[in-house]
């Protein structure tokens, strides 16, 4: 296949925003990086429009494959993206993997099949059908490396509790660098579901363990924040083929790509920035949980009474579905902007009047953040947002912690006085966010260790065909 064949690459996201999000960002450095590619990207009916951007700023290089989304019992017809089921990624990855055979054929009926397949972590299946094909498959991790080399941990090593009821027997992850500990309830949710001999849970395991036999790895980070994690991984697959390339974020806040990446937002992104042009720099604190979290009442009620006895100025993004609207709303009406349903964030966190950031530690946020140079209040819920908040909060300085767990409830007295702190012009948090931004904005820009690996990843994708 080596010669002058331009490379066709097919990326398959996986159908959760927080996920789907850094692979089409990573798609349109792809297309705008190299030079006469055809990329052709997986989606179903109902997760189209997250492509429209994209298709539209590279329409001679990008193209939609439409497959009818897996019919699952378990997963409610009409349904095809995770933000409308919490909590099903087990469900979602098990079904997804019934793309497999319509895929083999869309491959074989295509008169310039691809040559790579680029998918993401949760997409494990990728490996078996790029096997079946003969073509190299580059798993992609939204997460960083510290996270992903966690959940390769996990599934190869297979740690048990001692005590199978004591949620808070601790797991060591010995073999990563600096040892990191958890307690058995911030382990992943996926793998703490894993019932050994039964047929789901052996298929999971199956599949994450595909991602460590993919011919290479695509990081959603940077060297100057993961260094020892990425090198970690590297001995971990026993090869060099590793790119770092993130932050996988537009650089252009006001562009299209940027204000609808992920969905539309319910408040215009003008109003928004004419809100925020009244406010003082780094005065504002943004409050956001992500596009999975449903806080309860309870803690619904202390963040909203935080923020009424903090007197701050604000933004705060509830979830659309969320049960909310209470006293304490009404209360800091003026000081704030409530806004349900997905908010352009990266616009948001860019603007100078924003000080600080309320966030679930998701890797997309932790990054948006990063870019920004914001400082995080920590709250990590599930998932790999233990794992964030440690290197966000105990790495590298550039948060605190202010709550953990998906049940968890915080005194709003002392809430309050951290959301005040926060934006009150002093400490250590700033200047080391300042510092990490400089090297992430080092990192993406022209001779930075991510602009690097990017066109390496480029590279070889054209050399190999």
């Amino acid at each position: 296949m080596k010669g002058n064949t331009p490379p066709h690459i097919l990326v398959i996201p996986f159908p959760a925003q927080g996920h789907m999000i850094p692979l089409l960002d990573l798609t349109h450095k792809l297309a705008t990086t190299g030079k006469n590619i055809t990329i052709t990207i997986l989606t179903t009916p109902k997760n189209q429009t997250f492509l429209t951007p994209l298709l539209n700023t590279h329409p001679s290089i990008i193209h939609p494959l439409i497959l009818s989304f897996p019919s699952n019992p378990s997963i409610p017809h009409a349904v095809e993206n995770t933000k409308d089921l919490p909590n099903s990624f087990s469900t979602f990855i098990l079904s997804l993997s019934d793309l497999h055979h319509p895929l083999l054929q869309w491959f074989h009926s295509h008169p310039s099949p691809p040559h790579y397949i680029i998918s993401d972590m949760f997409c494990g299946w990728t490996q078996h059908l790029a096997s079946q094909l003969n073509v190299p498959r580059f798993v992609f991790s939204p997460s960083g490396a510290f996270a992903f080399s966690a959940i390769c941990f996990l599934w190869k090593n297979l740690p048990t509790r001692v005590n199978p009821i004591d949620e808070n027997e601790v797991v060591s992850y010995h073999s990563i660098p600096n040892s990191p500990k958890y307690p058995w309830w911030q382990v992943s949710p996926l793998f703490r579901s894993y019932i050994p001999g039964d047929t789901d849970s052996e298929t999971l395991k199956n599949l994450f363990l595909c991602n460590i036999q993919s011919w290479g790895l695509i990081v959603n980070t940077f060297d100057e924040f993961e260094k020892p994690y990425i090198d970690h991984l590297k001995t971990e697959l026993g090869h060099d083929r590793v790119w770092a390339v993130g932050p996988l974020l537009p650089m252009d806040d006001s562009s299209t790509m940027a204000l609808q990446r992920g969905g539309s937002s319910s408040v215009s992104a003008n109003d928004i920035v004419s809100w925020l042009d009244q406010r003082q720099d780094r005065k504002v604190v943004y409050a956001c949980f992500g596009s999975q979290t449903i806080l309860t009442k309870d803690q619904t009620d202390a963040i909203a009474s935080a923020l009424a006895k903090s007197g701050v100025h604000f933004i705060w993004s509830i979830k659309q579905d969320a049960k909310t609207k209470n006293e304490n709303e009404d209360a800091v009406v003026g000081r704030g902007l409530v806004i349900r349903g997905w908010v352009p964030q990266v616009l948001i966190l860019r603007h100078r009047a924003v000080g600080a950031f309320l966030t679930h530690c998701g890797w997309n946020s932790v990054l948006e953040s990063v870019v920004a140079g914001v400082p995080m209040l920590a709250w990590p819920i599930t998932a790999d947002q233990y794992v964030n908040a440690t290197l966000v909060v105990d790495e590298l300085k550039v948060g605190k912690k202010v709550c953990e767990g998906g049940e968890s409830v915080p005194d709003s007295d002392e809430l309050g006085r951290v959301l005040a702190e926060s934006v009150g012009g002093s400490g250590k948090e700033i200047s080391a966010a300042l510092k990490l931004q400089r090297a992430a904005l080092g990192a993406a820009g022209e001779g930075g260790s991510s602009y690097t690996d990017l066109r390496c990843l480029m590279e070889q994708l054209v050399l190999g065909c």
